[in-house]
């Protein structure tokens, strides 16, 4: 992880960095809740407590701090990276032990983003309630770092859906695999170094599902593990879209499932044929899926059969189920097609491209194909990963926007 430091800033500044160094302890151990950090300071500069959340832990990183403050909390100011919670859910209010605690000042970096269930205990209310006990609040101190920690945060408490993080590893001339005849069946053909394929593996960390579609599974045969080393909560869930069931049972993939795999296909009536990718009558098609179903499920592995779009899997209805098990942040790795229908249909959030200086030329299998009106990235992050140049874009901002 990158950590800004700020030099001559304020002590309020400088007491935020160290409360959003403690949050980012909590990536991969907190969804579906967020990463927040605390600090508690004495008037003098003393650090009395300091505590992060962790989902399994429970306790806010408010109440952790506290813990460890102790009595000396009374008159000391808590700076914390998240509004404290006003409501109850499996804790009770931070907002009511800060205030038991004596904490005379709270410094916030960002506001609560939930504007839906209990509206009047969540967004905006904690920094009311504090106030109306007397404690003096500020908001904002290093707010865009704090947002840009609990993006999937965001999308998934606003809209149900996980936060789609689109990384793409691309030749100069926007190529991410050779021309046919060049690529050796089931084989990894690697467009990026080993400094981008290790800055995919922080990314995979930081995901609670990675998606790839079926045709990627059959040209590579990825086993889309997490290899980071770095502590989770849950197994990362990989997902595949395999509209006629096409996975491979020996692919590594399947090989190593335990419980972490999930395969999106379409609902099959009988009399209708579902794709086209199989060339059966409907009576052998069905009888094909539900084969490759019963394999499938015996081998520990989810198949969800939604409703059909164009024959293929909704990516909606895909984006749906998976926010309802809890997913925040669903990292894509994905092939020509399934890059495209993200894009078109403006479901990507955050687009990460690591650029490999190296030219394919126009045979070669194409990032993205026939995106109109053509996009253009804003909000621009780079970084050198060896050789390789990484491109970060925030496309839709889920602090600012609610779908």
């Amino acid at each position: 992880m990158t950590v800004t430091r700020i030099i001559n800033s304020t002590p309020d500044e400088r007491w935020m960095q160290r409360a959003l160094e403690l949050a980012r302890r909590g990536i991969a151990l907190t969804a579906p809740n967020p990463n927040v950090g605390c600090v508690i300071v004495s008037d003098d500069g003393k650090v009395l407590g300091e505590g992060w959340h962790e989902y399994e832990r429970k306790d806010h990183a408010e109440i952790i701090a506290l813990a460890f403050a102790g009595a000396s909390a009374k008159g000391a100011t808590a700076y914390v990276t998240l509004e404290p919670c006003n409501h109850t859910g499996r804790t009770g209010p931070c907002t009511e032990a800060l205030i038991a605690a004596g904490i005379k000042r709270v410094v916030i970096a960002a506001l609560d983003p939930n504007p839906l269930a209990e509206v009047s205990k969540v967004a905006g209310k904690g920094v009311e309630r504090l106030q109306a006990a007397g404690i003096e609040v500020a908001v904002g101190i290093c707010e865009a770092e704090a947002q840009s920690l609990n993006e999937p945060f965001a999308k998934w408490i606003k809209t149900r859906r996980p936060f789609v993080n689109m990384k793409v590893a691309m030749t100069l001339d926007g190529r991410i695999g050779p021309s046919p005849g060049h690529h050796i069946a089931r084989q990894p053909y690697w467009i990026t170094g080993e400094a981008s394929r290790a800055a995919v593996q922080e990314l995979r960390w930081q995901a609670d599902a990675v998606l790839t579609g079926v045709d990627t599974v059959i040209a590579d045969d990825p086993h889309l593990t997490d290899r980071s080393n770095n502590p989770r909560r849950r197994p990362l869930l990989r997902v595949v879209l395999d509209s006629a069931l096409r996975t491979p049972l020996d692919s590594k993939l399947i090989q190593t499932a335990n419980d972490d795999v999930v395969i999106f296909t379409v609902e099959v009536a009988s009399g209708v044929a579902a794709t086209p990718a199989i060339e059966k009558s409907n009576a052998a098609l069905l009888a094909h899926r539900t084969a490759q179903i019963d394999e499938l499920k015996s081998r520990g592995i989810q198949v969800i059969a939604l409703k059909p779009a164009a024959g293929q899997v909704p990516l909606t209805g895909m984006l749906d189920w998976l926010g309802n098990e809890g997913i925040l942040t669903l990292l894509t790795e994905t092939g020509t097609r399934l890059n495209t229908a993200l894009l078109v249909e403006n479901l990507v959030d955050r687009l990460q491209l690591f650029c490999s200086p190296q030219i394919l030329g126009s045979d070669a299998v194409p990032a993205f194909k026939g995106l109109n009106p053509a996009l253009k990235l804003e909000n621009i992050e780079m970084e050198r990963y060896g050789d390789d140049v990484g491109i970060s874009s925030l496309i839709k901002d889920p602090w600012k926007h609610h779908e």
